[in-house]
């Protein structure tokens, strides 16, 4: 920062990250120290080349301006990025009140006897930030960055990808084929407990029946034993 008696300017430098074919700006900050109004006049050696904004203008007391400095687009860089480009920042004390439109060129006239303090910046050129280089997530410090445009490692992944999708797709068909089969010889079950305990019902009727009229066992009873049997034996195998 260049600290003079009326104002100082911040950087001494401009900055400018160079791309061909491309506008860059750069900022400066004047600041105004003193309880006078004063007026400040940006000059450069190449006009053409950049424009101010403001050019000219007034600082209030204890205050600060802003001004923007814009380098046009260049085709190409220059040999080496050394710029000989200058900015000379003139100010003089004005009269309070004074604004912009009261600047005149003959108030930074030294012939005139007026006092102007001036501060001399040079142009610099620099290289434009580079972005970061992505990083794979899992990698480990100190091992060496994989691609991310490796084609055969993008096509084993997918191929590991899809492998994997028609297994869990397979697995939920296997999945379902089982709780239908589950479900068919649980209903079955069912049934034949249903059908045993009916039959079991019918044998106690049939039971009473012989014990009332005092004969023996009819066939009927032992027909209906042996089919009790049978049940019970097909309801042990779905088991």
């Amino acid at each position: 920062m260049s600290t003079g008696e009326l104002l100082s300017v911040e950087p001494l430098e401009l900055k400018f990250p160079f791309e061909p074919r491309k506008q860059i700006s750069c900022e400066l900050q004047l600041s105004n120290k003193t309880d006078n109004y004063v007026a400040f006049k940006v000059k450069t050696t190449n006009p053409k080349k950049y424009c101010v904004r403001p050019n000219t203008g007034v600082v209030l007391p204890l205050s600060t301006c802003d001004v923007v400095v814009t380098m046009q687009a260049q085709k190409e860089a220059p040999p080496d990025m050394q710029c000989r480009d200058k900015f000379l920042l003139q100010s003089v004390k004005a009269n309070d009140g004074a604004t912009a439109k009261d600047i005149t060129a003959e108030m930074f006239n030294k012939e005139a006897g007026h006092e102007v303090e001036e501060s001399k910046l040079r142009v610099v050129y620099v290289s434009p930030p580079q972005p970061p280089s992505p990083v794979r997530e899992g990698s480990e410090e100190g091992s060496p960055p994989r691609g991310s445009d490796n084609g055969h490692a993008n096509a084993a992944e997918f191929a590991a990808a899809a492998r994997a999708f028609s297994e869990g797709l397979e697995a939920q068909d296997k999945s379902y084929e089982a709780k239908a089969l589950i479900s068919k010889l649980t209903a079955e079950k069912n049934t034949a407990i249903q059908q045993n305990n009916k039959l079991r019902q019918e044998l106690e009727l049939l039971k009473r029946s012989s014990s009332k009229s005092g004969g023996g066992v009819s066939f009927m009873v032992v027909v209906l034993i042996g089919l009790l049997g049978i049940i019970m034996g097909y309801i042990m195998k779905k088991s």
